[in-house]
C-alpha cells in the first residue's frame, strides 16, 4: 500500500500558480465572507490565509455577525460581489438558518466564483464545460489521481456522496475521464458489495469509519474526503485507516490528504478568474 499525500500534489500546483501569478499586472485578491465564527471555518480561514501568504496571493476577511439579516448580507455580500479589486470570492457555508443561502450561490458572480458553488459553474461542471469553475474539493480529487497516474478510462468508481459540493461534481469529473461511476447514498442495499466493485472509491458522505475492510477491494484506490472531528478532538475521515492500508494499492488518507490539495486549486482557479476579468 502507498499513501498518497496531498502536500506534493498541491507544490507542484502552488509552484506553478506562483510563476504565472508574476506574470499578471497587480496583485490577485480572494474574499473570504464569512459569517459567524464556526470553529470549522475559522479553521479552514487560516489555512488558506496561510497557503495564499505564501504564494504571495492577497486575501481580504469579510467576517459578519453570526445575527445578521438577510438583507444586510445581501447588501454586503452584492458590495463585495461588485468590487473589481476582488478577482474570486470564497463564501463559507452553511450559512445560519435565517440567511438564504440559495441566494448567495445564485447572486455570486460565475467569474468570481472559484469555489464553484454558483449555478452557472455547476452547470459548465455537469455539461463538461470546462471554462467553468468546479468545487474545489471535487478538482483536487481528481488532481490526486492525474498526480498518482490513475488510469480512470474504463475502470469503475464508486462515490460514496451525493452532495453538490463533492459527490455529484466529483462524480461528472470522473466520467469525463471515462470512468464507469457509480453514486452512492444513505439509501443504497448492500454498500459494502457495491463499494466492493470499485477500482477508485471515493469516500465523500461525512460519516467517521463508514468505510471499513468489507467495502475495499483489494488493491482499489481509495480517497478519502471525509471530514469529521472525533470525540477527542482529532479530525478523521469516512475511511478506516486501518482497513484503507491493509487492502487499498494507494491510499489518500485524512488528515494529510485532498485538504492541501483543495487550497491549491482554489489559488488556481483564482490565478483563471484573475486572468479573465483583466482581460475583459
Amino acid at each position: 500500500m502507498k499513501l498518497l499525500k496531498g502536500a506534493d500534489v498541491a507544490q507542484k500546483i502552488n509552484e506553478r500558480v506562483s510563476a504565472e501569478a508574476l506574470e499578471l499586472a497587480g496583485p490577485l485578491r480572494l474574499a473570504i465572507v464569512r459569517v459567524g465564527e464556526r470553529p470549522d471555518d475559522l479553521s479552514y480561514e487560516r489555512g488558506v490565509l496561510k497557503r495564499f501568504a505564501a504564494l504571495s496571493l492577497r486575501t481580504i476577511v469579510y467576517a459578519l455577525p453570526a445575527d445578521i439579516s438577510q438583507a444586510d448580507f445581501a447588501a454586503a455580500f452584492l458590495r463585495v460581489n461588485a468590487d473589481p479589486d476582488i478577482h474570486g470570492i470564497l463564501l463559507f457555508r452553511p450559512l445560519p438558518a435565517q440567511l438564504d443561502e440559495e441566494w448567495a450561490m445564485r447572486a455570486i458572480d460565475p467569474d468570481k466564483d472559484v469555489d464553484g458553488i454558483s449555478p452557472v459553474n455547476l452547470a459548465k461542471v455537469f455539461a463538461g464545460d470546462p471554462t467553468g469553475f468546479a468545487p474545489c474539493t471535487a478538482a483536487a480529487v481528481m488532481e490526486m489521481l492525474a498526480w498518482a497516474e490513475v488510469g480512470l478510462k474504463g475502470r469503475e468508481a464508486v462515490v460514496v456522496g451525493r452532495s453538490l459540493v463533492i459527490g455529484k461534481p466529483v462524480s461528472m469529473l470522473l466520467l469525463g475521464e471515462h470512468a464507469t461511476v457509480t453514486v452512492c447514498h444513505s439509501r443504497t442495499q448492500n454498500l459494502p458489495a457495491v463499494c466492493r466493485r470499485a477500482d477508485v472509491l471515493v469516500a465523500c458522505v461525512g460519516k467517521a469509519g463508514l468505510i471499513g475492510a468489507d467495502h475495499i477491494r483489494p488493491d482499489a484506490v481509495v480517497i478519502d474526503v471525509g471530514i469529521n472531528v472525533d470525540t477527542g478532538g482529532r479530525l478523521t475521515g469516512d475511511v478506516n485507516r486501518h482497513a484503507a492500508e491493509n487492502a487499498a494499492s494507494l491510499y489518500s488518507p485524512v488528515p494529510g490528504g485532498v485538504g492541501a490539495v483543495t487550497t491549491a486549486v482554489m489559488a488556481r482557479h483564482l490565478l483563471r478568474a484573475a486572468r479573465r476579468q483583466i482581460k475583459s
